[in-house]
């Protein structure tokens, strides 16, 4: 029987001639028949000739096709063409690479196939299967892959490869230059704080794993109760869990202490809903008279093999020692899923899934790691550098002429210019990020921020579009009901004491007439249902509608124990929800009134769902579009009367359709569906969803400083136009595009033609139609909508705003940012560049999965203009700077080896070098992350500076070759300047150059500081405090080369007058004509921040 029901319900007549309209709106030419359509659509295409030229790939050969094999299209074919040489050379060979390792990973690890299953109540021997262990086990590494994995995740970058294999060529006694140290030390620092940092993590983790684990649940036996770890719980264990306690593995509902048979849960940690869940025990065990009678039967469960969905399960309880055997139909009302925590009475359940199998682990993934922009341009311009080092050491080598071992001698001049890279950028930047980070949560004006992604601060700085969800995240996801329309009789916040009037009346009138004892009433209301229509009074109608509105909510009952105080709660003989793509926010609910024996099928949903159920009216779609108009959410409420043997037969048909085990939603949603006909419209009701505070003033701010936005919302189109206009996402003076409904190619050619024509307004469009057009005109679609001011997207599903995000990234190469605050919005926060998620009303699951999270919109504001400009400017910088010191000192080698007839030798020795790097100059260089070119107060007053940043122009390639060669003039005068100044003690030279290297290294960074900060002065003067004492001990250092030619440093020349000066004239030379520069720069042609600041 419940194989026999229609799998899709029934279109109605109203739906189908409103489609065959809109057909016949677009093929006008076409005569009845299916040829006709297929003539209507040559002549569509001869007509698109005619219109204006538009790259849509509108061939003959491409209409010809069946729609759907959009495959075949001449624009999918052009991509394939390209697959030749040009494809394996520009980046294919990593594609097939790529391929390959997935393959053997996936040989290697081929999961075992899922299966449905049947569990026999408390006998877990009775499994045929092996199941996984019900261990929670959040850990990246074990024992032997934890140095292993670390090792890899920190050589798969290039820079620290590149370390490791100049590192270990210092083993080779021919290839040695200096002592090992020089190279390791540096090295084995980094990877050093990176396997602490992991190894802290780790162990970290495995606490979190162990105590969760080892949690202690009763387990019911035939011998009574037992204590059993939460790792230690089979499939077809009986589980007792506790108030307030944590349900351990996913459970089918099968007993609760409360006298209802029903139990609350709270869902928060799976789904990020803070709202309460009703879940119901199989009513064949909450009857049974003891706890321990569970044993005394003969029953199994048959649950659908393990899946990522939520919400839905589909499965059986069977009962087999009863004459007939007891079938009941399990649904998700009737699971209790692991990682949800029980919020009334104590229940037991028996488990059928455990381990990797649960819901909550098979919906856990891991989250890509993101990459900055930053970090993927510094990783090309260190590219650029490694490409420099083998054309110098190449020179060198040729210079020599070739002589002797010169491959050795390459190797060695590789080797000593390896400086040019330096080590250090890595460890800075991290640092930088990790302070920038430490800022934005200590900064008093955005409290209750939190920096979850602590790699990419950067990003905020280079937005270009800003893809934000609407309810909860514009909008303050708090519902005040605002209207009641009963078609004739409107009423507002003003009037709702009326309302309340009429139904104290009425119901006192019912309980008069209760009280009356009249025998009859009954009966003669039943014939009256029979009789012709009588126009109802407004009192009746606003009754009929409260109740109707009182029964069609899930209400959460919150018990309080009060002395003296008794509740009873009356419950809807059913009360469901059902929702699939085109029916949405529904519950219906069949309830037979005892006063009058009428059975009343009640029913609320959205407009677009209801217009083609209710009855014919001549009102409601007129008020729902006036209500849409002031910001109002709409929902229509109906009622369907019922005689007995209807409600018999829907009964019957229902409980067949929900114990099928395929496709039981399809079948229970075309039982359902046969009752929504003909239904009688009772109420229209209106909600207000206030905009949360500042909402405009930064959506403003947004627009000024050059930032996209658009809005994807799963609301209807109107009530999304309405809050972008209310919230100036579109500002009053511009038009609006509403791209019409469309279905198939042609249609989506003509729309995005009549689209085209329109010049500087806002696209709102529909999923549905935004579905059709990315199937066949992504690019172009793309294209259109990325040239308006903003576009908003409704009753898009979440994967659908994750696509949106991915192909924005993927056609614009921009960076975009998604904020959202509920579940629905994780996908989109983590498919963007920067994902940024606002603590709402929805949960936490969206601030959880997002790398920033703040806690109002207007906040946003503030974390790019002022915190994302900062960490931009401030790594460019920083980026920089590191990279020049490294320049620097490399120029000042290749001057040496070239006066030294291009002998292979190091010019500075072993601590020299590490010294450098860190303590000589480190704290200079890192105090940049503090600089600012403009004061947070500009940069927010100000938003059209941002503008200049998204141009990437603080970090490009001609910045890059400016400190190029910036680096080789200062290397080149500090080295020259060495040799001919001090021709008389040449001996001296070491010290010479390296005191003038120092003391131009913090000159440098003096000058690239555009704001001074007292920490910045402390760092310059205690670098050069710390060289200066370092010289008394540090004098074996300053020899030449391996042979030092008995050099070393004399403490009597250092302190003379002419050391003094000499170190100061080459200082000078190197630095003053780049101080003139900069200042003749500022006066010419001042960059637009400085105009703000004089």
């Amino acid at each position: 029987m419940a194989d026999q029901i229609p799998l899709y319900p029934v279109r109605s007549a109203a739906a189908a001639a409103a489609a065959s309209q809109r057909r016949a709106a677009y093929y006008s030419a076409a005569g009845p028949g299916p040829g006709a359509d297929r003539r209507g659509r040559y002549q569509l295409e001869d007509e698109s000739a005619h219109l204006d030229e538009m790259p849509l790939m509108m061939s003959e050969e491409g209409f010809e096709n069946d729609e759907s094999d959009y495959h075949t299209l001449p624009r999918a074919r052009l991509t394939r063409r390209k697959r030749g040489l040009e494809w394996f050379v520009c980046g294919g060979w990593k594609f097939l690479c790529t391929s390959c390792c997935d393959w053997l990973i996936n040989v290697c690890q081929r999961k075992k196939e899922l299966k449905a299953r049947t569990v026999w109540l408390g006998c877990p021997e009775k499994c045929e299967e092996k199941h996984p262990r019900n261990s929670i086990k959040n850990q990246k590494y074990n024992v032997f892959t934890f140095i292993p994995g670390v090792l890899y995740e920190q050589f798969k970058f290039f820079l620290n490869l590149y370390f490791l294999v100049v590192s270990c060529s210092q083993f080779v006694p021919a290839l040695k230059i200096g002592y090992l140290y020089t190279y390791w030390a540096p090295l084995g620092f980094v990877l050093a704080v990176t396997i602490a940092r992991e190894a802290i993590d780790e162990f970290r983790r495995f606490q979190r794993d162990k105590e969760m684990n080892s949690q202690l649940y009763s387990k019911l036996t035939v011998r009574g109760k037992v204590q059993v770890k939460s790792s230690d719980i089979q499939v077809g264990d009986l589980i007792i869990v506790e108030k307030n306690q944590r349900i351990p593995s996913d459970m089918v509902f099968l007993r609760t202490s409360e006298k209802a048979g029903s139990c609350f849960i709270r869902t928060d940690q799976l789904d990020g809903e803070t709202d309460w869940k009703l879940k119901v025990a199989v009513s064949c065990t909450q009857r049974l008279p003891a706890l321990g009678d569970l044993f005394s039967i003969s029953a199994y469960v048959y649950a659908q093999k393990p899946q990522l969905d939520i919400h839905s399960f589909e499965g059986t309880f069977t009962r087999e020692d009863s004459d007939p055997p007891i079938h009941e139909s399990l649904s998700i009302e009737n699971t209790l899923w692991a990682s949800t925590i029980v919020a009334s009475g104590t229940v037991i359940g028996v488990v059928i899934y455990t381990g990797k199998e649960t819901r909550s682990v098979m919906n856990t993934s891991n989250p890509k790691n993101k990459v900055g922009l930053l970090d993927l341009e510094l990783n090309q311009l260190t590219k650029a550098l490694f490409l420099a080092l083998v054309v110098l050491s190449v020179v060198m080598v040729t210079l020599q002429g070739f002589a002797g071992p010169w491959y050795r001698n390459l190797f060695r001049f590789l080797l000593l210019f390896s400086y040019i890279i330096p080590i250090s950028l890595r460890v800075n930047l991290d640092m930088g990020k990790a302070a920038y980070g430490w800022m934005i949560m200590k900064d008093e004006n955005i409290p209750g921020t939190v920096v979850r992604t602590s790699t990419i601060p950067e990003e905020l700085g280079r937005l270009v579009y800003l893809l934000t969800d609407k309810t909860g995240t514009l909008t303050q996801n708090e519902m005040v009901f605002k209207r009641l329309h009963l078609g004739t009789v409107s009423y507002g916040t003003d009037t709702m004491d009326e309302i309340q009037s009429h139904v104290f009346n009425s119901y006192l009138q019912v309980h008069s007439q209760a009280s009356g004892h009249n025998p009859s009433s009954a009966p003669l209301r039943r014939s009256q249902s029979s009789t012709p229509k009588v126009k109802k009074s407004v009192s009746s109608r606003i009754h009929e509608a409260v109740k109707a509105i009182a029964l069609c909510h899930n209400v959460t009952p919150v018990y309080e124990a009060r002395a003296g105080v008794t509740g009873e709660t009356e419950f809807a003989e059913a009360d469901q929800d059902f929702s699939d793509e085109n029916r949405t926010y529904q519950a219906s609910s069949p309830d037979e009134d005892e006063s009058t024996a009428e059975i009343t099928f009640y029913m609320k949903g959205a407009d677009v769902a209801m217009s083609t159920i209710v009855q014919y009216n001549d009102w409601l779609e007129e008020e729902c579009g006036n209500m849409a108009r002031e910001g109002l959410r709409t929902l229509v409420v109906a009622k369907r009367t019922l005689t007995e043997e209807q409600y018999q037969d829907f009964e019957s048909r229902y409980s067949q359709a929900k114990l099928s085990i395929h496709d039981r939603t399809l079948k229970v949603a075309a039982v359902v569906e046969s009752l929504e006909r003909e239904m009688e419209l009772l109420c229209l009701t209106g909600v207000e969803d206030q905009l949360q505070a500042d909402v405009r003033p930064t959506l403003e701010m947004l627009r000024n400083a050059g930032i996209k936005i658009w809005m994807l919302t799963g609301d209807k189109l109107e009530t999304a136009t309405c809050i972008a206009k209310s919230s100036h996402l579109v500002s009053r003076t511009q038009d609006i595009h509403i791209f019409r409904p469309v279905t198939n190619r042609g249609e989506a050619h003509l729309e995005l033609n009549a689209f085209r024509r329109k010049h500087d307004c806002a696209l709102v469009i529909s999923g549905d139609s935004l579905e059709v057009c990315l199937r066949y005109y992504e690019h172009e679609l793309v294209e259109l909508a990325c040239q308006c001011p903003a576009v908003v997207c409704c009753r898009c599903s979440p994967t659908q705003k994750a696509h949106i995000v991915t192909l924005l990234r993927q056609h614009t190469r921009k960076r975009t940012c998604a904020i959202g605050d509920g579940g629905n919005d994780v996908s989109m926060i983590q498919a963007a560049d920067c994902g940024i998620g606002i603590e709402g009303k929805e949960g936490k699951q969206a601030s959880l999965a997002a790398d920033f999270s703040i806690t109002q919109f207007r906040h946003i504001g503030r974390l790019l203009m002022v915190h994302g400009r900062n960490s931009y400017k401030r790594s460019a910088a920083l980026g920089q700077f590191v990279m020049h010191r490294g320049l620097i000192i490399s120029t000042m080698q290749a001057v040496f080896s070239s006066v030294f007839y291009f002998a292979s030798v190091p010019l500075y020795q072993g601590f020299l070098m590490v010294g450098y790097a860190t303590i000589y100059t480190m704290f200079p260089v890192f105090s940049l992350v503090l600089d600012q070119d403009v004061k947070p107060e500009m940069a927010i007053l100000y938003p059209e500076l941002y503008k200049d940043l998204t141009k990437g122009r603080s970090l490009s390639f001609k910045t890059f070759l400016i400190w190029v060669l910036i680096s080789i003039y200062q290397g080149g005068i500090l080295m020259y300047g060495a040799l001919v100044l001090f021709e008389a003690e040449f001996v001296h030279v070491v010290a010479i150059s390296f005191t003038a290297l120092i003391l131009t290294e913090l000159l440098m960074v003096a000058l690239t500081i555009r704001t001074w900060h007292w920490l910045m002065v402390v760092a310059e003067f205690l670098s050069l405090g710390c060289y200066v004492a370092s010289l008394a001990f540090l004098n074996e250092y300053f020899g030449i080369g391996r042979v030092s030619f008995g050099a070393f440093l004399d403490v009597a020349f250092i302190t003379t007058v002419t050391f003094l000066w000499k170190v100061s004239a080459i200082t000078v030379v190197s630095c003053l004509p780049l101080y003139v520069l900069k200042y003749l720069k500022r006066k010419l042609s001042p960059p637009s921040y400085s105009k703000l600041s004089s």
